[in-house]
């Protein structure tokens, strides 16, 4: 399986979410949206566990399954696409949360979250772990 995880599952990781970490460890391949990164960075640099973390971070990253997927043009028309969508739908989705929406969509990666407002987004793969 191919995922991509949201902010709160990473988060749910950091704090020992076992069950998560065995279901990542069965992926062939696990994501994490630029924005999810830069987005834990920021919790990160702002926490009381941020040497302890970011150690965590680094050890997840070197993973030979895990990688950083960045925006591209297409992820740019997605974001744009969906956007549009939604406004037109009065169903607006946080910014961040549209590009992590948008990535996904693009390399065609299943979405773990805890988010349901990704739900508005039929077109978004979402994987429960």
């Amino acid at each position: 399986m191919r995922i991509a995880l949201d902010t709160n599952r990473l988060t749910d990781l950091f704090r020992g979410d076992a069950a998560l970490a065995a279901f990542l460890g069965m992926c062939d391949e696990v994501w994490i949206p630029f924005v999810v990164l830069a987005e834990m960075k920021a919790g990160l640099y702002g926490g009381t566990r941020q040497t302890q973390n970011e150690a965590l971070l680094a050890h997840l990253l070197a993973r030979e399954t895990v990688a950083i997927l960045f925006a591209s043009r297409e992820t740019i028309e997605q974001y744009a696409h969906l956007f549009v969508q939604l406004k037109r739908a009065g169903t607006p989705v946080p910014d961040n949360d549209l590009w992590i929406a948008a990535v996904a969509i693009e390399h065609d990666l299943a979405l773990i979250t805890r988010d349901r407002h990704f739900d508005k987004l039929p077109q978004l793969r979402r994987a429960m772990a």
